[in-house]
């Protein structure tokens, strides 16, 4: 992923979503944040290029993480997407496959996920 493309972080924990976005952008990605999925899905709706997601499962708001990942695989199925958080389901019942790193997690591996999403 290059500077030119973008990438959504989306957490409700503003010191958790700062110091990510902080570790993501001197990793080069270009990154917009949202607090919870209604800003996530309004970030998507202004900034058609998003590239990739990186959103924690458990926020306050109309939906959850993996609800916003579902609706975001409908509408871009090319999207890369990332979720994060305490995992309550099986990993297999993930819907769509979606990958999947309990927290607490490394930053750097994260970054070195995203990247080998958008590179397939």
């Amino acid at each position: 992923m290059s500077r030119d493309e973008l990438s959504v972080l989306v957490e409700d924990e503003l010191l958790i979503r700062m110091s990510v976005v902080d570790e993501f952008e001197d990793a080069g990605f270009d990154v917009l944040e949202a607090a919870n999925a209604d800003e996530a899905l309004e970030l998507r709706a202004l900034h058609p290029q998003i590239e990739a997601e990186f959103t924690d499962i458990d926020m306050p708001g109309s939906i959850d993480g993996l609800q916003l990942a579902e609706l975001v695989q409908l509408s871009r199925p090319d999207m890369a997407i990332l979720t994060s958080g305490y995992l309550k389901i099986p990993k297999n019942d993930l819907p769509y496959q979606f990958e999947f790193v309990s927290k607490p997690y490394d930053v750097s591996r994260v970054v070195s996920h995203i990247r080998g999403l958008t590179i397939r």
